[in-house]
């Protein structure tokens, strides 16, 4: 549920081929994958289930019209088809997990998603894509508090590489924010940006 006093350009996700009707086609997928899950004590967290299925599962699907989908992280079986890499060293964190799934990137346009995001649909992956090209360098989805979700959303892969090739730190807050890509809102009661950190918050998830 966006803000109502969001800035002027925070679109919100609609509708199959996103704003201004541009399709989705054309992009590679990058699902992060690889994280040491510390707040739900070191489980396989992309592996735990909401409404029967993997968290990581759920992602797949909704960017399952990509050229190529990246997943960065374990070797997944149940995902057939995928590229799996891993960030070095592993459990190293979100940059060094993004610098190693762009490497594998072929499309000029790449969608970023965390593995645990179990209300992202293809709609909204369409959306971002649509206004990151309308915006030239990226679009993320942002929170009911207007807050961006830096592990949920599209951008050029020249953009991106070019951030990585200059930026020595850990937070994909500072690599990503300098960028200032366009914002996506996206209202519901189950929303694309809800993400399962904590054993709460994957409880929350299968009653919502």
């Amino acid at each position: 549920m966006p803000r109502d006093d969001r800035p002027p350009d925070h679109d919100v996700a609609r509708g199959p081929d996103g704003p201004g009707g541009v399709p989705a086609g054309g992009y590679d997928a990058v699902i992060l994958a690889g994280g040491r899950a510390r707040r739900m004590g070191g489980a396989d967290k992309p592996g735990l289930r909401v409404a029967g299925r993997p968290l990581i599962a759920w992602v797949a699907d909704a960017v399952s019209d990509a050229g190529r989908v990246v997943v960065v992280g374990p070797a997944r079986p149940d995902l057939p088809g995928v590229v799996t890499v891993r960030e070095d060293p592993p459990g190293s964190g979100p940059v060094p997990a993004l610098r190693a799934g762009l490497a594998e990137v072929r499309a000029a346009w790449v969608a970023v998603l965390a593995a645990d995001l179990p209300f992202l649909r293809a709609a909204h992956v369409t959306a971002l894509l649509a206004r990151a090209r309308q915006h030239g360098r990226g679009a993320v989805l942002t929170d009911d508090s207007g807050r961006e979700q830096w592990l949920a959303g599209a951008w050029n892969g020249e953009t991106l590489r070019g951030a990585l090739s200059g930026y020595r730190g850990a937070s994909l807050k500072g690599l990503l924010g300098p960028l200032g890509p366009a914002l996506v809102g996206a209202a519901g009661p189950r929303p694309p940006w809800y993400d399962c950190d904590t054993p709460a918050d994957l409880d929350a998830a299968t009653g919502m």
